[in-house]
């Protein structure tokens, strides 16, 4: 475990934390007016390997040899110039910091990090974090890694758990879930929809589906797979067959076939590392899904609009109403999904440059 401590003056600036892997959603930005929740569990952090914030340069003036040695290998509207190996972790776990008048950045509910680092250390001044929690933003603290360093603390280090634990015990994410609002003259509110975090989830893993894909169709399970992946695919890649075939694969699932061209696979929510399987399946492509996400597409809670089986007897009432379903067709995040595809170096293909050209021009809004 560690402490984070100020690289001026030395003062301890958060509770003992565990590093973990940054959660596919860190950077999305949802809806208009939504009130997202904590992006980072209590006790844990993570680090962003990306630059956040401003100073902003536009794409033309960055030299294409700049950007990629960046990891970055097609058009994007803009690149942040700031410091890149920011240490996100929960607000509650932050300590010894004021927030800077000011720095409020472009926000209209919060703060939005924009403007740089918006809190600093209590003992000496120094600039040494961003807080997010504008609407529509995951709520978090950016430590910059300029400002601050950690500090090794005695504690329980705990092992990561296997694959066959984390496919027992890990926690599935619904795909649909209430979304909290800000609310307006009647108060707070909120409406059904599609998670958030499956929107992100699905925009990063339909990047790495087109690239898998080869241009030519891809065909997922059917469920909830066909539910959120599907349309996207057959409307940003050609029809005709033969298709490529996608499969869920993971710890504690039946082998992939050998004819499996695509497999669908958790990612390790402490490690970050991607599930591998053994044998000839390791030759197909994977595309990583956040474990709860991934939990649910292999073993989806059953919906069930009446009992099982029977009635419900005369002399019972029901007190709790049916879940509800969102109303509209699920969309993938456009942001994760641009921020995956221009990061992965195969989108330098003519093919894949013509889908992010139609996505940037709003050609593809109907699935996004």
């Amino acid at each position: 475990m560690f402490v984070f401590a100020c690289a001026g003056c030395g003062a301890e600036l958060t509770t003992p934390l565990s590093q973990v892997a940054l959660p596919v959603h860190a950077r999305q930005t949802y809806g208009n007016g939504a009130q997202l929740p904590v992006l980072m569990q209590s006790g844990t952090f993570a680090v962003d390997p990306d630059p956040w914030g401003g100073p902003w340069r536009m794409w033309d003036e960055i030299d294409p040899g700049e950007a990629e040695a960046r990891g970055i290998y097609a058009p994007v509207h803009a690149l942040s110039d700031g410091t890149p190996g920011a240490s996100v972790i929960a607000p509650g776990d932050i300590r010894g910091t004021r927030l800077i008048p000011g720095k409020r950045g472009g926000a209209c509910c919060g703060l939005d990090g924009a403007d740089g680092p918006n809190m600093a250390c209590e003992s000496c001044d120094l600039p040494v974090a961003a807080r997010v929690d504008d609407c529509s933003l995951w709520q978090a603290v950016r430590l910059s890694s300029d400002a601050v360093y950690r500090v090794p603390v005695d504690g329980t280090h705990a092992v990561p758990l296997s694959w066959a634990e984390l496919a027992e015990k890990g926690e599935r994410t619904p795909p649909f879930e209430p979304i909290a609002t800000w609310g307006g003259q009647l108060g707070p509110s909120h409406y059904w929809s599609w998670s958030p975090q499956w929107e992100a989830a699905v925009g990063h893993a339909l990047a790495h589906l087109l690239v898998a894909s080869q241009g030519q169709p891809v065909k997922v399970p059917d469920g909830v797979a066909s539910d959120v992946f599907q349309r996207a695919l057959d409307a940003l890649l050609p029809a005709g067959a033969p298709k490529r075939r996608a499969v869920l694969a993971g710890p504690e699932r039946p082998s992939p076939d050998a004819d499996a061209d695509i497999l669908l696979v958790p990612v390790h929510p402490r490690t970050g590392r991607t599930w591998t399987p053994a044998g000839p399946a390791a030759a197909a492509y994977s595309v990583p899904l956040p474990l709860g996400v991934w939990l649910w597409l292999v073993s989806p809670q059953p919906y069930l609009p009446v009992p099982a089986s029977g009635r419900i007897p005369k002399d019972v009432l029901r007190d709790d109403p049916l879940p509800l379903l969102p109303n509209c067709l699920f969309r993938a995040d456009r942001g994760t999904f641009q921020h995956t595809l221009v990061r992965l170096p195969a989108v330098r293909s003519p093919w894949m440059r013509t889908i992010l050209e139609n996505l940037t021009h709003g050609a593809s809004a109907v699935i996004f």
